[in-house]
């Protein structure tokens, strides 16, 4: 087969459909988010943090580099498929690591996601060929950098303590800071946004079902903590904050934003520039978000009532915090301004803050999830002639 047929066809105002195997690679990182939460809940104080929140970078590194790498080649032509499925099985050492990673598994996580990074890049690079002679050479700049940055990487691995923590955090800050230099590279040049040929409206689903993936985790940690449960009064109470809270957040991001926002990077004249910015980097804020707001549904259902500490408030809060400014970012390209509710919605969860500690925690998280269905609640009818025309298309 020649390399040329590993591309995906395009069609004029076409939509290339996620395929089935792009689905079944991102049932890992259901595994890996479930292990980012955990991990989280487990080590809930500054360290533990810091640890969780270089992991889950990580973690969407790979995710969406490899995201960008389906929506150039064809998933359904077989070496593309035996790629994704031999990074699915890297992806799942990847995420079985993640508890450790700070431990005796440090050089595990570091193989594991060297070889996804710079061996997905290595294999593009064949499967490009001279077909498309502007992304081989971002791809020439591209495992060049991740070259440089697995060296850190692995040397992490074999160390121990603040050490790897450290020169982890060089290797995570070459990878995020070369897309915005364009991966220059001497003698190479540097990428520029329209040279990425990107279909944004697929690259714009895959983004939309990370964040299912996110919410789905959310649901799995809500059921089966509530399943261990006694059944009282609390613990409902409890359960069904949870699952509103979750249903909030859901209605924040789909009800218009996604689609708008798909419609509007697919007819956008520099798709790359706004994959890069709105998907890339934004939805950061948006799956952390999630992942914090898991932990603090887990956090209440295990203890509705009791003394709240402040590792706990800050995930209370923190978590939708997180994932209003995200989603706000998110939506400011397409509505010209952050919007106005998640800016009301960031005044109220900042206003909980110095009474936070007296309360209790299932109050809490009754008005946290009260904030998130207000913003939910006046976003739905601020834009319902935007959605009236949405429906029409």
């Amino acid at each position: 087969m020649s390399p040329r047929n590993l591309l995906r066809s395009r069609h004029e105002g076409g939509h290339a459909r996620v395929t089935y195997v792009e689905l079944f690679f991102d049932l890992v990182f259901v595994f890996a988010i479930t292990q980012l939460s955990h991990t989280l809940l487990a080590h809930l104080d500054l360290a533990g943090a810091l640890h969780t929140l270089l992991l889950f970078l990580a973690v969407w590194w790979v995710w969406i580099f490899t995201s960008w790498v389906t929506n150039w080649l064809d998933p359904d032509r077989t070496p593309v498929r035996l790629a994704l499925l031999v990074l699915m099985l890297l992806g799942l050492l990847l995420s079985t690591s993640i508890p450790e990673a700070f431990g005796e598994k440090g050089l595990l996580f570091a193989i594991a996601y060297v070889s996804m990074q710079v061996g997905r890049s290595l294999f593009v690079l064949w499967a490009l060929g001279d077909s498309s002679p502007g992304n081989t050479r971002n791809f020439q700049r591209i495992t060049i950098w991740l070259g440089f940055s697995a060296i850190f990487w692995i040397a992490g691995g074999l160390m121990d303590g603040e050490a790897r923590l450290m020169v982890w955090i060089m290797a995570l800050g070459l990878e995020y800071v070369a897309p915005s230099l364009g991966f220059r590279v001497p003698n190479l040049g540097r990428s520029k946004t329209g040279d990425w040929d990107v279909e944004g409206a697929h690259l714009a689903e895959r983004c939309c079902l990370f964040v299912i993936i996110a919410l789905g985790e959310s649901i799995l940690v809500t059921g089966a903590t509530f399943a261990e449960a006694q059944i009282n009064l609390l613990s409902v109470s409890a359960f069904l904050t949870a699952f509103v809270g979750t249903i909030a957040m859901w209605w924040i991001y789909f009800d218009v934003g996604a689609e708008r926002s798909a419609e509007h990077i697919a007819k956008s004249n520099d798709p790359g520039k706004l994959a890069r910015q709105a998907y890339t980097y934004t939805h950061l804020l948006v799956v952390a978000g999630i992942v914090v707001c898991a932990v603090a549904d887990e956090l209440v259902l295990a203890h509705p009532i009791g003394h709240l500490e402040r590792p706990a408030i800050a995930a209370m809060i923190g978590g939708p915090a997180l994932y209003l400014a995200g989603v706000g970012l998110f939506k400011w390209p397409v509505a010209g301004n952050f919007p106005l509710s998640h800016i009301i919605g960031l005044v109220l969860l900042a206003l909980l803050v110095p009474v936070a500690s007296h309360l209790e925690p299932i109050v809490l998280a009754g008005l946290t999830s009260a904030v998130l269905v207000i913003v939910a609640a006046w976003e739905t009818w601020s834009l319902r002639h935007t959605r009236a025309e949405l429906r029409k298309h």
